[in-house]
């Protein structure tokens, strides 16, 4: 199981400088943030953490803001109920809904029901959000789909629901790989196969359509075994990184021939559809 290091950072004033100190901890692999009244809480894998971490976090030695911090160790608990706390069911374009079996059904053209269990975190709503409007979009019938750095499953499920016959649904976490097997046998999926691991059980494969809802550098660090994958005329589809990310991503992705076609945006972050 992976274990997380945490920073809980007190902000003064909290605006722009909770926005700005998330996007800098995000370049270093900072991957989950929980904000407060206060200011901001933020995790990172142990195993992408060192001792000097923050030090190339430009916001931290400002004299502009006043940030504080402390340092925490994440234990392996369930997080269930602190989520259950703080998760709303998103609704997106009023057609889907994704939501808690403790969640009224509002009854919208697609209803996903998802239970986080183990897995840390749930992703970040604005992100989840511009994925599933990237996919209602699009036409996914019979389409081969991979949803990288899976989470809790959401938009496999919703992958099959569109209309693909194959998908395969990837993350490194044992505990969002279990959670994901749970809510797609939740969801009565019958063509998701979910796997624990990272983009080295990419090889030999081959998609139409890739979901990649991850953080920044593992989208940089990663994107050669997506676009090896990608079958001619596809469609892949990112977001987990900042508007302030955007050129750095299109760059990358330039260079296998890829063009964007399609952008959404909220609260500063952003998801961009590119087609082979």
């Amino acid at each position: 199981m992976i274990n997380y290091i945490g920073y809980v950072f007190t902000v003064t004033p909290k605006e722009p400088a909770t926005e700005i100190l998330i996007a800098q901890l995000g370049e270093v692999g900072f991957e989950s943030f929980v904000e407060n009244e206060n200011g901001v809480s933020a995790y990172i894998q142990e195993g992408d953490w060192n001792a000097n971490i923050l030090e190339g976090i430009q916001i931290l030695n400002t004299d502009e803001f006043e940030i504080s911090y402390v340092e925490e160790v994440i234990e392996q608990v369930n997080w269930n109920s602190e989520w259950e706390k703080n998760f709303n069911p998103i609704q997106v374009n009023d057609m889907v809904s994704i939501r808690a079996p403790f969640h009224d059904n509002p009854n919208l053209q697609y209803d996903i029901v998802i239970e986080p269990k183990m897995s840390f975190g749930t992703g970040h709503h604005e992100t989840t959000h511009m994925m599933v409007q990237q996919l209602i979009d699009m036409d996914l019938t019979n389409k081969k789909v991979l949803d990288m750095g899976c989470g809790t499953g959401i938009l496999a499920i919703f992958a099959e629901m569109k209309g693909a016959n194959l998908i395969d649904a990837i993350d490194i976490d044992n505990w969002c790989y279990l959670n994901s097997i749970e809510n797609v046998d939740r969801n009565n999926c019958k063509t998701i196969s979910v796997f624990e691991g990272d983009a080295a059980l990419l090889n030999n494969k081959s998609y139409d359509v890739i979901i990649a809802n991850i953080n920044r550098n593992i989208l940089l660090n990663d994107m050669e075994a997506y676009m090896n994958c990608l079958n001619e005329n596809g469609v892949i589809l990112f977001s987990g990184f900042y508007k302030e990310d955007i050129s750095i991503i299109d760059a990358e992705v330039s260079k296998y021939g890829l063009k964007m076609d399609k952008t959404f945006e909220r609260n500063n972050w952003v998801s961009l559809k590119y087609v082979k």
